[in-house]
């Protein structure tokens, strides 16, 4: 019967140890999901305000240029961008064109809503 209980004891001084540990070096199986969760709330709340901000349409100006099997626009400043909409941008490759569109900043990639021949 001692030994039972002194295993018992063992055993439950052990875990208590392996729990005190987990939670001085945050083990990520003791809590700290829920934490890193709640942290993560508020960056999620505000993507949506940047969409919105990137939704807007915007103009662009520059040549149309064919890479591979897209067209880009190519600004003054040498900047690119490619087009989503590539039946309406072949008619204008290597003419200066004014773009309306919504323009993704990560892929840099402008959703082409109208393109019109500009002179140069």
């Amino acid at each position: 019967m001692q030994s039972i209980k002194r295993d018992l004891s063992f055993g439950l001084t052990a875990s208590a140890l392996v729990f005190a540990c987990a939670l001085a070096w945050g083990s990520p199986f003791v809590g700290t999901e829920s934490r890193a969760a709640a942290r993560q709330e508020p960056q999620q709340a505000q993507a949506p305000q940047d969409e919105t901000k990137a939704s807007k349409s915007a103009t662009f100006t520059g040549t149309v240029v064919k890479s591979g099997d897209q067209f880009i626009l190519r600004d003054s400043s040498g900047q690119v961008y490619k087009l989503d909409d590539a039946e309406s941008a072949k008619p204008y490759e290597g003419k200066a064109v004014k773009i309306t569109g919504k323009l993704d900043e990560q892929a840099k990639l402008i959703h082409v809503e109208s393109i019109e021949g500009t002179e140069a």
